[in-house]
């Protein structure tokens, strides 16, 4: 099976596996025990959480680890909301479902949440979000990287307007982190979380970063773990793979945004992009972030996947959080695209040990899917 579906999960490199077995063996103790055995797993976390804060250019006690990103975006819009005096939160209409979850609890507690539309190009309508910021908007989540287009969010301007009317803002990097360089990104957020199974580390464990100067209430009274932000045992195996695959990730950056902007390329190229059938979705065809979001002209997605799947391949119909709602993608809604169009949408994503022949391969079998498929 040639999988092309990296943006949903990555498998774990071997660095990060056998970081992982060696904490596991060496490092098992509770980092909250006062004996010798868990205090030497606590030195290995707090070592992680130092080099995880150095590679991403920020303060080491602003940063918690979680069980990944669905929780570390829990924590923080709770928190955030929790610790500001206004009750009106605005979100990106392409947030992720966790975000989206979040604020639907927190509407239901008195919180006033607003959308902000996308433009056609997937980013933030910037004038849209200027008009909706009120007296009590005290928080702002916009997502770095969509996860169905690739889409990049200004976050630069986000984060000056966001400065000009005193409000927090908070940024889930999940699909940025180990594409982009965030180490100038701790400057422009008050908070982010990264998760560690979309750049080759295990599952079940990410990160949270709040700054520092920020007073938060705990999720939960009478904490220990983490601050007293995340309750529960932490996972130092996980942590330990996740700062490995991290470390792995970003000390070849340049390398990996060049074969992805290479991948990209080839795949276009072969494929036709400008063929009748096909629509290429956002404004990331040269960016660096692996994900590629495309229509195909009066052809059911769900049809494509499964004759992919069925001459072995694997990619999506977009987020696998969303992927049981049965429902278009809210991304492609909120560009202006009808529910009948956003039905023909497929995300393919690319992984580091991909080849131009794999991608050559998976433009060619998708071709022949759509001259075989009886439609003109």
């Amino acid at each position: 099976m040639k999988y092309f579906d990296f943006a949903a999960t990555c498998p774990i490199s071997n660095e990060a596996l056998q970081a992982y077995i060696k904490a596991s063996q060496d490092y098992y103790g509770n980092t909250k025990s006062l004996h010798d055995v868990g205090t030497k797993a606590d030195t290995l976390v707090e070592y992680c959480r130092t080099t995880l804060a150095g590679l991403l250019g920020a303060d080491p006690q602003g940063l918690t680890f979680t069980s990944g990103g669905t929780e570390s975006n829990m924590i923080a819009i709770h928190s955030l909301a929790e610790a500001s005096k206004g009750r009106h939160i605005i979100i990106s209409a392409g947030e992720h479902s966790s975000i989206k979850n979040v604020t639907t609890k927190l509407s239901k507690q008195g919180f006033i949440v607003s959308e902000v539309p996308l433009t056609k190009e997937g980013i933030v309508n910037l004038e849209e979000l200027k008009r909706l910021i009120r007296e009590d908007t005290s928080l702002i989540s916009i997502q770095h990287v969509n996860s169905d287009i690739g889409s990049i969010n200004p976050i630069e301007k986000i984060h000056k307007i966001c400065k000009e009317n005193d409000i927090l803002l908070h940024s889930d990097c999940v699909q940025s982190f180990g594409k982009i360089d965030l180490s100038t990104f701790s400057s422009l957020v008050d908070s982010f979380t990264i998760s560690s199974h979309k750049i080759y580390g295990p599952k079940g464990v990410g990160a949270l970063y709040i700054h520092p100067s920020i007073s938060i209430l705990p999720f939960l009274p009478n904490v220990t773990h983490e601050n007293g932000i995340r309750p529960g045992t932490l996972n130092t195996p996980g942590i330990a793979a996740f700062t490995t695959a991290a470390n792995e990730r970003l000390s070849n950056l340049p390398r990996c945004q060049d074969h992805f902007q290479q991948l990209k390329k080839e795949f276009f190229k072969n494929l036709n992009a400008r063929n009748h059938r096909v629509e290429v979705l956002g404004s990331n065809v040269a960016s660096s972030i692996p994900i590629i979001g495309i229509c195909i002209k009066e052809m059911n997605s769900q049809h494509v996947l499964l004759e992919a799947n069925r001459i072995g391949y694997s990619f999506s119909t977009g987020s696998a959080c969303q992927s049981k709602s049965n429902g278009p993608s809210p991304t492609l809604l909120s560009m202006g695209i009808s529910e009948e169009k956003a039905a023909t949408f497929l995300r393919i994503s690319f992984g580091m040990e991909q080849t131009l022949e794999d991608v050559r391969s998976l433009a060619e079998d998708l071709l022949e899917i759509l001259l075989h498929s009886g439609r003109p």
